[in-house]
């Protein structure tokens, strides 16, 4: 054990014991200070650190000789497995609060809400959630209550304030003894001091169940059994809990400093943060230059909108000026017309984004992604419908309200420059509107307002109205469209064809969104794909997952990361909906896998499964599409660019996937895995004499090995339901087993399981790490990869990143639900502008 000076602020001295390097993950609370982090305001004595370490040695001596003397010299198979079970209890909680006086104002407010009933006397069943375990690990919080209850010889099921105090003052004793003596009464019920199998067993069953982890429920038997193996090593038939208590602490000191440089970095990190300022004009300076740099592309699009807007609205409203109908109607005929001009703009304008092929050619073969956000399209789409919106808004109004008032009160004398334009003049509002131009005009802003409330997300997502509802409305704009030509070819004020501007600005986009639609339906219709596989994975919370994979057409050409829609005729004819594409560039098949969510993905999913079902070809809810004849029909159209695919423009990547959001990280992470083994044959053709030109096996490949700059890949995955694991379980197998030189590293986070440290979910840490060490795959993901705890702490993983990655360009993608995006987001941005590492973050939403 050696001791080490390291350099820091003048005034400041850290002594520390050096250890191995700490492991990023984890959120604060689950860390346990190990060492004295001691911070000095003088120089070091070099008298002290003698004698400390003098004392250290001794103190080691003892306990090693203490050590030796109760527990017998395992075998090394024993060592390795019980090393891994050991440090599952080490930093064990019952509560989440370091500080328990604060923490029990908290519980002292919620037992007074849970006993208003009950004459001030908390029951057992109120336990978990009165202490801050929540209502779904109350079965857990029960048990605890029994233990607490035999330590304080309590027999009824209900307890005081008083009692439930000196409940807390033990749970929230942050002793190592205490918290490890809590914890092994739950086990042990009869209270001899020995845990039996059948004790572990029960345990086990409970954790499981508090942390919704069926599969480990169901082989409860073989996992108490794999404890008792790792620590009843004489086969006596129980766990001794002071013996046990002994190694534990052992294990305590040896991680002990592994936690010194965890300590002393996050010291240093606090010491070294760069001063703030309290001058508002220097933060508001530094927050406006931040937001111009990554926002930069957004800025000069809308900005350049918004000058071409103004620029049409100014010319239209001169126009006008200068003309006979403002001596009627004033500045009212010139606000409408303005309007009028901006609408005609961006009803040209809202068609660009969504024309998928269009964007995916620019975006792929352009150099135009560098200064246009192509990610951001259907973000532009929605801005120009706003503007749509508002142009329509003071058209209407403006028309409605003021220039009819004005033609139809107008004198005789006023009326007469206007009389080229109308027959004779209009008497009511009836006059004005029941015309071509007003029919129109009505009927447009009807069609507008329905297609818009419909398109809001609280009813596109909600139960009320639905996806479909707002898909089918939305197309009434082919309705819209041709209405406002006519609108534009019968204008009151307007008679030479040139002035009649409407059909200009709608020509190009019109028919380009035209050839876009019959080119989606050309291509889909000339070529169904042929289902080679389906796999039905049920038993999830959100009613399961359909995995569809299918021969890939020979013109199919895609990248990892991108999309593609799906048509199900048997579903619904007209419907198609968006999915990732999950193979990657190199597989010889396509894959998506659908989540059912609503109405068309819960029925797609019915009718494969009622397939699937009927087949017994094949065992495990998955056919082989030549045994199946009976398989729906599948259309799709595709491919088409997503955020993700940029992921080759970065050395450094950052994966971050949602639930199902994974799917196109996973496509990521195989075509990557393809590049690997490319790189490693072309390193064995050289060797072997065989040349280089070649490139190695389909999908593309010298085209991509050229492209590919990818060289180091962070993945972590977040879900809550244990079975999701296997949905992507043979990639993760894969990667365990190919890539040598670790060049993806797997972060897999069962979400539904307590964070590590915490009581609840302390024996599956434990049976986790035995069965690792022994049989080489994981209990709650089932694959070669360890499934962690709870969500990570984002900031430690950004951290741990650009400490690996100094002056690197790092590529941070999402996907899945809009809920992380603000946190991943704001962190890219703080760690771009305070360190030296760049996070360029993308997303995608669903």
């Amino acid at each position: 054990m050696e001791t080490v000076h390291d350099r820091v602020p003048d005034g400041i001295k850290v002594a520390f014991h050096d250890g191995p390097a700490a492991v990023h993950g984890g959120s604060a609370e689950e860390s346990q200070p190990a060492l004295q982090v001691e911070v000095l305001e003088h120089r070091f004595s070099l008298r002290a650190i003698v004698r400390g370490a003098s004392d250290r040695i001794v103190s080691f001596s003892r306990e090693l000789r203490s050590f030796a003397s109760t527990i017998s010299a395992p075998s090394s198979r024993y060592e390795v497995a019980n090393s891994a079970a050991l440090n599952a209890l080490v930093g064990l909680k019952f509560i989440r609060q370091t500080d328990g006086a604060a923490g029990w104002r908290e519980v002292e407010k919620c037992f007074s809400q849970l006993t208003v009933s009950t004459s001030g006397l908390l029951h057992r069943s109120s336990f978990a959630e009165c202490i801050g375990m929540g209502k779904e690990s109350k079965e857990f919080g029960g048990k605890l209550f029994d233990a607490l209850a035999r330590r304080q010889e309590i027999k009824s099921d209900s307890i005081d304030k008083e009692q439930l105090k000196k409940f807390w003052d033990q749970i929230a004793d942050e002793s190592f003894h205490s918290r490890l003596q809590t914890f092994f009464d739950m086990v042990d019920r009869d209270a001899d001091g020995k845990i039996t199998e059948e004790e572990v067993k029960e345990i086990i069953t409970l954790s499981a169940s508090t942390n919704h982890l069926c599969n480990i429920e169901k082989e409860a038997d073989e996992y108490a059994a794999l404890i008792m193996e790792a620590l009843d090593p004489k086969n006596e038939g129980y766990i001794h809990v002071q013996k046990l208590e002994m190694v534990l602490l052992e294990a305590s000191k040896k991680s002990a400093r592994g936690e010194d440089s965890r300590n002393l970095s996050q010291l240093l990190s606090d010491q070294l943060k760069r001063p703030g300022t309290n001058n508002p004009f220097i933060r508001l300076c530094q927050a406006t230059k931040y937001f111009i740099k990554h926002n930069w592309r957004r800025i000069w699009i809308l900005a350049f909108w918004v000058g071409v807007m103004t620029g049409l609205f100014a010319y239209k409203y001169v126009q006008y000026r200068n003309k006979a109908a403002y001596q009627v109607m004033g500045q009212c005929v010139c606000m409408a017309k303005g309007a009028a001009e901006t609408l005609k703009l961006n009803m040209a304008l809202i068609l660009l984004p969504v024309c998928r092929n269009t964007m995916t050619w620019l975006r792929n073969n352009t150099k135009l992604r560098v200064i246009v956000p192509f990610d951001d399209n259907l973000n532009f789409h929605m801005v120009v419908a706003v503007g749509v919106a508002v142009g329509t808004g003071i058209h209407v109004i403006y028309h409605m309200a003021c220039d009819f008032p004005r033609l139809i009160h107008a004198s005789s004398e006023k009326f007469a420059v206007l009389e080229p334009l109308f027959k004779e003049q209009p008497s009511s509002y009836w006059e004005l509107v029941k015309g071509v131009e007003g029919v129109t005009g009505i009927l447009m802003v009807v069609l507008m307002v329905i297609a818009f409330v419909l398109a809001t997300p609280w009813l596109r997502r909600g139960k009320l109205t639905g996806f479909n509802t707002f898909w089918y409305t939305h197309h009434l704009f082919v309705i819209v469209y041709a209405l406002l030509v006519v609108h534009g070819l019968k204008l009151y004020l307007s008679t030479e064809w040139y002035e009649k501007t409407t059909w200009m600005y709608l020509a190009v986009p019109v028919v380009l969104y035209a050839l876009e639609r019959f080119t989606r339906a050309f291509r889909s219709n000339i070529q169904p794909v042929t289902i080679v596989k389906a796999f039905d994975y049920s038993g999830h919370q959100r009613g399961g997952v359909l995995a569809l994979h299918m021969k890939k057409p020979d013109d199919f050409e895609y990248r990892s990361g991108q999309y593609m829609f799906v048509n199900c005729p048997a579903v619904s004819p007209f419907e198609w909906h968006p999915f990732s594409i999950t193979s990657a560039p190199g597989d010889d098949y396509l894959s998506v896998y659908i989540q059912a969510v609503g109405d068309w993905t819960r029925q797609i999913k019915k009718v494969f499964s009622e397939v699937l079902q009927a087949s017994s070809a094949e065992k495990g809810g998955s056919s082989e599409g030549q045994n199946l004849p009976n398989y729906p029909k599948v259309l799709i159209d595709g491919p088409y660019g997503a955020p993700a695919q940029e992921y080759k423009n970065y050395e450094v990547v950052m994966l971050v996937g949602l639930g199902i959001g994974a799917t196109p990280m996973i496509s990521i992470v195989k075509d990557i895995l393809h590049n690997i083994k490319k790189i490693e044959e072309g390193e064995a053709d050289i060797e072997g004499g065989r040349g280089g030109g070649g490139g190695g096996g389909g999908g593309g490949g010298g085209e991509d090995e050229n492209e590919f700059k990818t060289r180091r890949a962070y993945f972590y995955w977040m879900t809550r339901e244990q079975d999701s694991f296997d949905w992507f379980k043979g990639v993760m197998d894969e990667v365990a087993e190919l890539d040598h030189d670790g060049v993806i590293e797997l972060h897999n986070h069962c979400t539904s399981v307590h964070a590590q440290g915490d009581a609840r979910s302390a024996f599956i840490a434990m049976i986790q790490d035995l069965n690792h060490a022994k049989k080489g795959y994981d209990i709650v993901s089932g694959t070669r990869v360890k499934a962690q705890f709870s969500k990570p702490s984002w900031r430690k993983v950004f951290k741990h990143i650009h400490r690996r990655h100094p002056n690197t360009e790092v590529g941070v993608f999402y996907c899945g639900p809009p809920r992380p995006t603000k946190e991943l987001r704001e962190l890219a941005l703080d760690f771009t502008n305070k360190t030296s590492t760049t996070f360029d973050f993308h997303k995608e939403n669903f």
